[in-house]
């Protein structure tokens, strides 16, 4: 799964009004677990695509002397800086009501 910017996703920081998030839980608090757990996986999967891809350009051969820049990775790990944050993508998955979460019932 390749990641693009989600759509209407800003590339920066942007102000939240604090009243709008918890209107979905009820919890400004709840709302703000259930948006950081979203961008912890969102962020984690990006890891893992970018180390795959970039395993792609490993050479068992090399030694530490030897430096080797390779302009595909150095042009995928761009790509990869300039995608918005995992955080902004995760609110504006939240705000667009695209994350199911669900409450631990109590006893």
């Amino acid at each position: 799964m390749e990641f693009k910017r989600a759509s209407h996703c800003p590339g920066n920081t942007v102000t939240r009004d604090v009243e709008k998030l918890d209107k979905v839980t009820g919890n400004t608090y709840e709302s703000v677990m259930v948006i950081a757990k979203r961008a912890n996986q969102i962020s984690v999967t990006m890891k893992q695509e970018l180390s795959k891809k970039l395993e792609e350009f490993t050479s068992f051969s090399e030694s530490i002397e030897e430096v080797f820049e390779n302009r595909e990775q150095i042009e995928m790990s761009k790509h990869y800086e300039q995608l918005p944050k995992s955080t902004l993508q995760a609110i504006q998955e939240f705000q667009e009501g695209k994350i199911y979460f669900r409450k631990a019932e109590t006893k």
